[in-house]
């Protein structure tokens, strides 16, 4: 008989909703060693968790998240909401012996994350703790890493990776949560910057060693409103303006563990960029390129190809034999950003199942943590800059 996970997801907002939608998914497309089961969501006001509660398909809701980690009928804890509560209960849920799936970046500072990575470390046996970078369920992006994995692309030279957005390009959209250092810890270097460090050290199955980065706040104010509006929203322009106390653009430069040369661009200012999540690996046998806004493809160089006949090549990630794709639909139809959620409940419910700890674990996402703290220390000290002199 299959056993059932009951799940509680921590926050009903943008993530919160994805990740019901995953739970409620993934039992229904593939065949899962246990069934997980949406039982509760939690919020900071019980009038508005009851209402997402109803939306998302849960049978509870409630505004007490310690009351519903405590319970001895709660399997998983899914953290969805913003960084500042990452930390506070991700590590009590672990002491609880309760399975965490928290979403990214880990924490709001190395510090948090590193507590974190311990609490899971020293967990009751058998708790599994999963960060949610979930770009990496992507089927192009993961049969990418086979290709690299089987040496396709030969020694690795060069990674380019780039996260392109454009909803805060006008200056009168709102101060959400995610301009605010306080709750998010940074701004698009831990919001996009953190899902292209993840993929591409995951891709390469090594770490970044050093690097080298700038920071950039454009604007530095933004409109105060009494309820956030989504993404993109813009306010009157005689409201009242607070601070934005986090970053709106990084670029660096980095080298790997194995000599590589990574250089990374993340920014919300890219105008008519919505959601170009770039990443470009060049090896001395072949290349990839992939980009999330065709996210059912892969670019492939093959230099073994003949004379004449070499150049990228548009593979369509959608066939039977490519990763997740068998479960869903025939050949060519692709699919969307909601499955990738529908994915990583897959492979973290496979692995509570087959008591192994899932990936990225919370020490990958230290690792991913670990660089984003080196970026923001290599833009405050502007020690590795060298400036570029003019001619006489």
């Amino acid at each position: 008989m299959t056993s059932t996970l009951r799940v509680a997801i921590i926050g009903h907002a943008f993530m919160g909703r994805a990740h019901a939608h995953a739970w409620r998914t993934a039992p229904r497309f593939f065949d899962l060693p246990a069934r997980p089961e949406l039982a509760v969501v939690v919020g900071r006001s019980a009038e508005r968790a009851e209402s997402a509660a109803h939306e998302l398909g849960a049978a509870e809701w409630s505004d007490d998240w310690r009351a519903v980690i405590a319970r001895d009928d709660i399997d998983i804890v899914d953290v969805c909401a913003p960084g500042d509560v990452h930390a506070e209960v991700s590590i009590a849920a672990l002491a609880a012996g309760k399975h965490v799936l928290c979403e990214k970046p880990l924490a709001r500072t190395l510090p948090e994350a590193e507590r974190m990575a311990e609490a899971a470390r020293s967990a009751p046996a058998g708790t599994r703790a999963m960060c949610g970078f979930s770009y990496r369920r992507t089927p192009a992006l993961a049969y990418a890493k086979r290709l690299v994995a089987d040496g396709r692309l030969g020694t690795i030279r060069h990674v380019r990776a780039q996260y392109l957005q454009d909803w805060l390009t006008d200056a009168d959209a709102p101060l959400t949560w995610r301009l605010d250092k306080e709750i998010a810890g940074s701004g698009t270097l831990g919001d996009i910057g953190a899902h292209i460090i993840d993929t591409a050290q995951w891709l390469l199955d090594e770490p970044l060693e050093a690097v080298s980065a700038q920071l950039r706040t454009f604007v530095a104010e933004r409109p105060v409103l009494s309820e956030q509006r989504g993404l993109g929203g813009r306010a009157a322009a005689d409201a009242e303006r607070g601070p934005v106390t986090v970053d709106d653009a990084v670029a660096f430069t980095a080298s790997f563990a194995s000599g590589a040369l990574g250089v990374f661009e993340a920014t919300r200012f890219a105008l008519g960029h919505r959601n170009a999540n770039r990443i470009e690996i060049n090896g001395d046998r072949g290349s990839i390129a992939f980009d999330f806004e065709r996210m059912n493809e892969l670019e492939f160089y093959d230099a073994a190809d003949a004379d004449g006949e070499q150049g990228f090549r548009r593979i369509l990630v959608t066939e039977p034999t490519h990763p997740y794709v068998d479960a869903w639909w025939p050949a060519g139809h692709g699919l969307g950003y909601e499955h990738l959620f529908t994915h990583q409940v897959v492979d973290l419910v496979t692995a509570i199942a087959e008591e192994r700890d899932p990936s990225p674990s919370f020490d990958e996402a230290l690792s991913v943590q670990r660089v984003l703290d080196a970026v923001e220390r290599s833009a405050a000290a502007d020690a590795v800059l060298t400036q570029v002199g003019g001619g006489a």
